[in-house]
């Protein structure tokens, strides 16, 4: 992002990326606990949009670690006891709207892990890391970009985090430690709209999508 502080606090329509994300979630009638992990420096400024948006009740702060994978580790061993289910957001995906959230949180009633996803559009070539070759072209039809929320049983996830750490498998989410342990993780469709925002022109298309939202 080339931003001096952290991307969730950016500006957009006014409020920080992570206020936006937080309101979704807020409005959502599955979601009664939010755990928030990240870096203690954040924590002023996260506990006032948190403020502002009176979820002070609701929201819980759990320091983060070195990796996702640490710190979603971290998040799980923070959640209530009584939790059975868990919906893991990207923060950065601050477009995710309260019905995407209420669907995952129903569809992981009923199976022990879940992502929400969308079909890949784009023809995707892959090309080896000392090569600038296409190596292959998977068949398009059988291929989903990948989406949060990701919702799991709790138990199952705590098992695959440790099994994970037992045998140092590192993964870029928790889907494929899932996988990693042979547990099916099913598809929930997800939005075209749900980006993440890691550059500045995601800004700026999170921006117009909202305005195109409010204009509706």
């Amino acid at each position: 992002m080339g931003s001096d502080r952290n991307k969730l606090l950016l500006p957009l329509l006014g409020q920080p990326v992570l206020a936006w994300t937080l309101s979704a979630a807020k409005v959502a009638e599955s979601i009664h606990w939010i755990g928030i992990i990240g870096q203690p420096d954040d924590w002023q400024d996260f506990r006032e949009i948190v403020s502002q948006l009176g979820l002070t009740k609701m929201v819980h702060f759990i320091p983060g670690g070195k990796t996702r994978q640490e710190s979603v580790y971290r998040g799980l061993q923070g959640l209530p006891a009584i939790a059975e289910q868990v919906l893991i957001h990207d923060g950065a995906r601050c477009l995710a709207t309260p019905d995407l959230f209420d669907r995952c949180a129903e569809a992981v009633l009923k199976c022990p892990g879940l992502i929400a996803a969308i079909p890949v559009k784009d023809t995707i070539k892959v090309v080896p890391p000392t090569s600038k070759t296409i190596a292959s072209t998977p068949d398009r039809s059988q291929l989903w970009a990948a989406q949060t929320p990701q919702g799991f049983n709790v138990a199952k996830l705590m098992y695959c985090h440790n099994e994970g750490i037992r045998q140092g498998w590192e993964v870029t989410d928790d889907a494929a430690l899932f996988e990693q342990c042979g547990l099916p993780v099913e598809i929930v469709p997800g939005e075209e709209t749900n980006l993440k925002v890691t550059t500045p022109v995601d800004l700026a298309i999170a921006e117009f999508i909202l305005r195109q939202r409010q204009s509706a």
